[in-house]
C-alpha cells in the first residue's frame, strides 16, 4: 500500500503545487516553495474537476449506438449522446477493434493521442494507448509535433541532430555574464513559459532573462507582439511584418558580408556551402541582392536600423534566440536554417554567450542546466505496423486515403484509416484548419475518445469513455529539462464513474485476450514502484542518490543538484571540428545541403532562402 504523504502534492505541466485540503476535498493549490515565478493556471483544475462539462459516464453517439459503424460520420459533432454502463461501453469498443482488425488490418487503426494530457510517467495517455494498441497488433502512428516539426526535419540536415531545439541548449548560466547582446526572433514569451511537457519545479525564464540583463546584456525582441518578452527586461522592441523574419535575417547577413564583418575563419573551418550562400546574398545566383534595403521593404524595419543591428551583432558577443513559433507558417524550416546561417557568419557558435538556440521561452525549462538522465516511462512495446503520418497532416490523411505526399525527401502514401482511437489531447484545439478537420473527421467508420470533459474532440466522437484528472490518481513526475522528481498524489476520488486510462485499457485487454501482455500482472502501485526503481538506478549511474520509494512518496518532491560542468551548444565541435564531426554528410554545419538540393523541392532550396508566404 502506498504510504501516507506528509502533504498532498500535485505535479502538472504548469508546475508543482501543495494541495490544500478542507473537509476531504481540495480547495487550493499552493505553489511549490522553490518556484520563483509560479503559474496560476493549474488552479483551474479545482473547478474543472466538477464543472458542468465533466463527462461522468460512458456515452455513445445516438445513431452509432443504434446502428454501429453503419451510421456513418456525418452526424458527428451534432448528435446527442446516450449514456451507457461500463460493461456495454467496453464490449462495444472491443467489438469495434476486433472487427477492424479482422476486416481491414491493424494499419487501418490510427492511434491518436497527440497532446499533453498527463505530466506523469505512468498515467501518460499517449504511452497507455500506444502500449494497448501494440498488444493487439499495432496501429498507424503519428510522428513529430505541431510545435517544431519543420525544425525537427531541417536541423539534422544542417547541424547533424536536434540539439538546441528541445534539449542540449546553452544554459542560462553561460548566457548571463557572457552574452553582451541577445537578439530574440519571436521574443521569449513569459506566458508560454508557464508550461513544460512532463512537469516542472521552477519557472525559470523570467529569472534567466533578468539575470542576463542585470549582467549587462542588451536585449532586442523581434516580434509583432510587444509582450512576447517580459516588459521588465527592458528589451528594445522591433515589430516586423509577420512571417518576414527570414528577409530580416538576410538583410543582416548581407550587411555582415558587404562590410566584411563575417567570420571567414569560422566559416572555412566549421561550415560548408558558404560560397552558395554568398552568391544568393549578393544576387549573383538570382539577380536580387538581399540588401538591408531589400529586406526593409519586406519586413517594414528601416534599412539603416537593420545595418546598425548587424554591426552591433558583429561587435559584441551575441546570442540568437528563436521561438519555436516561427515554424508555424509557410516554409517553416527556413527561419531555423537562416538563423544558423546568421550565427555562423558571426562565428560565435560554441562560445559562452554566443551562438544560438531555439525555444527559449517557448516552454519552461529551455536553457536550464539539467542532469542528462533518461527518465523511465511506461514501456509501449513494439508496433508491428510500420506506417506513419506526420501529425499535422491528419486531415490530409483522412480526406485523401492512398494519396501521395512528400516528406523529408521521401514519396509516401496516406494510409486508409477506418478507426481513430484518441486518448489524451484535443486535435480540435491545435490543428491548422478546423473546418477542414471537421470534414475529415466524418470519414472514419469509428472514433473512440478518452476524455474528462466534453471537448470538441469528445463531441465529435462515436464512443466517449470518461477518464480521471491528475487530482484523481497517483503518479510520478520526472520533469524534462528540470531537476525534480515529484510524487503526484491522488487528492480526491474520481468524479462520477471516471476511470483512469490504465483501468480502461486493462478491461479492454481482458476482453481481447491480451490482459497479461498489457498489465504484466501489475497494478498502479506496482508500476509506480517499478518506474521509480528504474529512475533510481539511472540516477545512481550518474553518481547521484535519491530516497527509497516510500520516503519519496511521503516527502512529495526530490530535487537533484545542477550539473557542475556545462557547455555551450556545439562547444566541442567548435574546438575541434574533426574530432567532433557532426552527423551531416560533410561532418560540418551545412549552410548548403547537397542532399536537400537533391530532393528537387521548389519550396526548399539547397540553402536558407526567402520564400513568400501564400498568405
Amino acid at each position: 500500500m502506498l504510504p501516507q504523504p506528509e502533504r498532498q502534492t500535485l505535479a502538472t505541466h504548469w508546475g508543482t503545487y501543495r494541495v490544500r485540503m478542507e473537509g476531504g476535498r481540495p480547495i487550493a493549490l499552493d505553489p511549490f516553495e522553490a518556484d520563483p515565478d509560479p503559474s496560476p493556471i493549474a488552479s483551474a483544475m479545482l473547478e474543472a474537476r466538477t464543472a458542468p462539462a465533466r463527462i461522468l459516464r460512458p456515452a455513445v453517439r445516438r445513431s452509432f449506438l443504434e446502428r454501429g459503424h453503419a451510421a456513418g460520420g456525418e452526424g458527428r459533432g451534432g448528435e446527442p449522446f446516450v449514456e451507457v454502463g461500463w460493461d456495454e461501453a467496453l464490449a462495444l469498443v472491443a467489438g469495434e477493434l476486433d472487427r477492424l482488425r479482422s476486416h481491414h488490418g491493424n494499419g487501418a487503426i490510427y492511434g491518436g493521442s497527440y497532446g499533453w494530457a498527463s505530466a506523469g510517467r505512468f498515467h501518460h495517455a499517449q504511452s497507455q494507448v500506444h502500449r494497448f494498441l501494440n498488444t493487439i497488433g499495432g496501429y498507424t502512428r503519428s510522428v513529430q509535433n505541431y510545435s517544431f516539426a519543420a525544425a525537427d526535419t531541417i536541423l539534422p540536415h544542417v547541424i547533424g541532430d536536434r540539439r538546441g531545439l528541445a534539449s542540449g541548449h546553452t544554459p542560462w548560466r553561460l548566457l548571463a555574464g557572457h552574452a553582451e547582446l541577445i537578439v530574440m526572433f519571436g521574443g521569449a514569451s513569459p506566458k508560454n513559459a508557464q508550461v513544460s511537457s512532463g512537469g516542472l519545479s521552477r519557472h525559470a525564464l523570467r529569472e534567466g532573462i533578468l539575470a542576463c540583463r542585470d549582467k549587462g546584456a542588451e536585449l532586442v525582441s523581434i516580434s509583432p507582439i510587444r509582450d512576447d518578452t517580459a516588459l521588465e527586461a527592458g528589451a528594445q522592441w522591433w515589430a516586423p511584418r509577420p512571417q518576414s523574419d527570414v528577409a530580416l535575417m538576410l538583410g543582416l547577413c548581407h550587411t555582415l558580408l558587404s562590410e566584411g564583418l563575417h567570420d571567414r575563419d569560422f566559416l572555412g573551418r566549421c561550415t560548408t556551402g558558404f560560397d552558395r550562400v554568398e552568391a544568393y546574398l549578393t544576387g549573383a545566383a538570382d539577380g536580387t541582392p538581399k540588401t538591408a534595403d531589400w529586406a526593409a521593404a519586406l519586413c517594414e524595419i528601416p534599412a539603416e536600423e537593420i545595418r546598425a543591428l548587424a554591426r552591433r551583432m558583429a561587435a559584441n558577443r551575441t546570442f540568437i534566440m528563436m521561438s519555436w513559433s516561427l515554424q508555424r507558417a509557410d516554409h517553416g524550416e527556413q527561419p531555423y536554417w537562416m538563423a544558423i546561417t546568421l550565427a555562423a557568419m558571426l562565428g560565435q557558435i560554441g562560445l559562452p554567450g554566443g551562438g544560438l538556440g531555439f525555444g527559449y521561452g517557448s516552454v519552461n525549462g529551455v536553457g536550464n542546466a539539467a542532469q542528462e538522465i533518461t527518465w523511465p516511462s511506461l514501456p509501449q512495446g513494439e508496433n508491428p505496423v510500420a506506417d506513419f503520418v506526420p501529425v499535422a497532416r491528419i486531415a490530409d490523411m483522412l480526406l485523401d486515403p492512398g494519396g501521395a505526399y512528400d516528406f523529408n525527401g521521401e514519396r509516401r502514401n496516406y494510409p486508409d484509416i477506418k478507426l481513430i482511437y484518441w486518448a489524451g489531447g484535443n486535435p480540435f484545439h491545435h490543428h491548422q484548419d478546423l473546418n477542414r478537420l471537421v470534414r475529415a473527421w466524418q470519414r472514419p467508420q469509428t472514433i473512440i475518445v478518452h476524455e474528462p470533459w466534453w471537448t470538441a474532440t469528445a463531441r465529435h466522437a462515436d464512443i466517449v469513455l470518461p477518464v480521471t484528472t491528475q487530482l484523481e490518481r497517483n503518479d510520478i513526475v520526472c520533469a524534462n529539462r528540470d531537476l525534480m522528481l515529484a510524487a503526484s498524489h491522488k487528492a480526491v476520488e474520481p468524479a462520477g464513474e471516471a476511470r483512469d486510462d490504465y483501468a480502461i485499457f486493462s478491461g479492454l485487454a481482458a476482453r481481447l485476450g491480451v490482459e497479461e501482455a498489457f498489465t504484466e500482472g501489475r497494478d498502479e502501485e506496482s508500476w509506480l514502484r517499478q518506474l521509480y526503481g528504474l529512475a533510481r538506478q539511472r540516477i545512481a549511474a550518474a553518481n547521484l542518490d535519491i530516497p527509497d520509494f516510500d520516503s519519496f512518496w511521503r516527502q512529495g518532491v526530490t530535487l537533484l543538484p545542477e550539473p557542475e560542468a556545462v557547455k555551450p551548444l556545439l562547444a566541442d565541435f567548435r574546438a575541434d571540428p574533426q574530432a567532433y564531426r557532426l552527423a551531416t554528410p560533410s561532418g560540418l554545419i551545412e549552410l548548403f545541403s547537397e542532399k536537400i538540393a537533391g530532393f528537387g523541392y521548389d519550396d526548399c532550396l539547397g540553402h536558407a532562402a526567402w520564400l513568400p508566404s501564400q498568405e
